[in-house]
């Protein structure tokens, strides 16, 4: 019997009662072929690899990542609450020492799901590693650090928004050329917020980026950065889109490289989020992520249409993404000599589109520029939908001033608002004042 060198953790979580349509990328049997090809490799029968149950993400849980307009429930189906429960159930078995890591192989997906829900973007609802990672600091406060590294070909749009001001969470993306695919970003110029400069980091990748790119990536930027910043939990936001089979994107990535990328970066938990070459590239991808989380030969894990000469990039495609992983290398090491702008307040507008509900929304943000905390924000949201909104976010660590500015916020709008929600995270309170 082979012996795992890492005790890991697998949750199941294929929602085969939940889909977008019949025929959708993100339908029904996007996880069936996976789970076959694990039971058919007998990957559990690998001492150290265990199969765990989900559980169930609370409104409480999903309140501390989001304003779900108008509510938590009109927004999510219960095969959300499962997917982002099963993230939480990942990060308890991790942090409890039950396993040494652990991979939340569940759906719907979440990244492109921002702070503000009207509704559905991306195929994402709600944002299952913020839920996740709201999850941790609430039951665990020793976590100070998190860092999030999205491997996932499209950027990940939503977990930026969410975590744009904190500066105790680092987002990493490493994703195809907002110029060439949706959701139109993931730049290096969006670099985090006035009081969390450097705590976004973005890598958009020419297209046709194959293994040999993505590793280079992954050793010259992601790890240097990772070693700096010295997180006390790595999350792989696992998407595995960026295969050369993919039907929606235009990547070289394998699984064999896929494999490769966990092993050099040795997330703690792994969470899927998007791939839709249901039965080319999944189940040899999650069967070789697997492998390597567990310390186990991943070797043989090869599709069986796999041709490297093929999918191997332009030598041009190489020598650009060496000189933009110098570009981004020296942007992140110069983040400490960005100052933030003057003045008390800081504002940025915004318009946002839900590609999956066909719906329009145009977003205001003030944030107080605080010396003492990450800064008390506020969002004016208005949806084509009808629904205008007032979030107020009180941060991990607010001071006593802003906390003063969101209670001001909170009893005086200055506008005609559906309602207005309040989310306080160190004393984990959600307030929610219709008008």
């Amino acid at each position: 019997m082979i012996k795992a060198k890492n005790r890991t953790g697998l949750i199941f979580f294929p929602a085969y009662d939940w889909e977008i349509t019949p025929s959708h990328p993100e339908r029904k049997e996007r996880l069936l072929y996976t789970q076959d090809q694990v039971m058919e490799e007998g990957v559990l029968d690998i001492r150290g690899i265990r199969e765990f149950k989900a559980g169930l993400a609370s409104q409480e849980d999903i309140n501390r990542a989001h304003f779900c307009v108008p509510d938590v429930a009109s927004r999510i189906t219960p095969s959300h609450n499962v997917s982002a429960g099963g993230c939480i159930e990942a990060a308890r078995l991790v942090l409890e020492g039950v396993v040494d890591n652990a991979f939340a192989l569940v759906r719907p997906p979440g990244h492109h799901a921002m702070r503000v829900v009207h509704g559905a973007r991306g195929f994402c609802n709600i944002n299952i590693e913020a839920v996740m990672i709201e999850w941790i600091r609430r039951h665990y406060p020793r976590i100070k650090k998190i860092a999030i590294v999205d491997t996932d070909c499209h950027h990940g749009d939503g977990t930026q928004d969410v975590y744009w001001h904190d500066p105790n969470v680092l987002y990493i993306s490493i994703h195809q050329d907002g110029r060439t695919l949706y959701p139109g970003s993931g730049f290096p110029e969006e670099f985090g917020g006035p009081r969390a400069q450097g705590m976004t980091l973005n890598v958009p990748l020419p297209p046709k980026t194959s293994d040999a790119g993505m590793l280079y990536v992954m050793e010259h930027v992601i790890l240097p950065v990772l070693d700096e910043f010295k997180p006390d939990l790595v999350i792989n936001s696992a998407g595995q889109d960026n295969h050369y089979s993919d039907p929606i994107t235009n990547m070289s990535f394998t699984a064999g490289g896929y494999a490769r990328l966990n092993e050099m970066l040795r997330p703690d938990i792994c969470v899927l989020e998007g791939g839709y070459s249901i039965e080319a590239a999944l189940p040899y991808v999650n069967t070789g992520i697997i492998l390597a989380l567990a310390g186990v030969d991943y070797s043989y894990v090869r599709e069986p249409d796999l041709d490297p000469s093929r999918i191997k990039e332009d030598s041009r495609v190489m020598d650009y993404i060496k000189r933009l992983s110098e570009k981004l290398l020296q942007l992140w090491h110069d983040r400490s000599s960005m100052q933030p702008p003057d003045g008390p307040y800081m504002e940025r507008t915004r318009s946002i589109f839900y590609d999956t509900d066909g719906i329009s929304e145009t977003q205001k943000e003030v944030i107080r520029i605080c010396e003492d905390c990450p800064g008390v924000f506020r969002i004016n949201s208005h949806a084509s939908t009808g629904y205008h909104i007032l979030g107020i976010h009180v941060p991990w660590g607010a001071c006593d001033e802003c906390r003063d500015q969101a209670q001001n916020w909170f009893d005086y709008p200055d506008d005609y608002f559906y309602a207005v929600y309040l989310q306080d995270m160190d004393r984990d309170a959600y307030t929610v004042k219709v008008l």
